[in-house]
């Protein structure tokens, strides 16, 4: 598993989950884990958002970006999901409404 630092700016805290926020994402991981899916993560921390990045491998860019960006959260929320080449699948202010994108039988990896 990879964990990146955060790039930090003195005086300027940077944005991370919270620990029930980081739970939920990490029972999805290890969901899809189990099924095959997923292989690894990287955790990005910026001074605007954070992210949790899934990989099919570790050498591979990765297949979604899980993210937390909170000066959204008053217009389009603070969440998204962004898949490949930054198209954004899901995005609102409720993080478990937002990981709905990956219940079983409504959406897909295919190769």
């Amino acid at each position: 598993m990879a964990l990146d630092q955060p790039h930090q700016t003195p005086g300027v805290a940077s944005v991370f989950f919270e620990r029930r926020e980081f739970q939920r994402i990490l029972n999805l991981y290890g969901r899809m884990v189990s099924a095959g899916e997923w292989r690894d993560y990287a955790i990005d921390a910026h001074t605007e958002a954070c992210s949790f990045s899934v990989f099919r491998k570790a050498t591979e860019a990765p297949l979604y970006r899980i993210e937390k960006r909170p000066a959204l959260a008053q217009r389009q929320g603070a969440w998204a999901v962004i898949g490949q080449g930054g198209v954004i699948l899901k995005r609102g202010h409720d993080l478990e409404q937002v990981l709905r994108v990956f219940d079983k039988g409504r959406f897909k990896v295919v190769d």
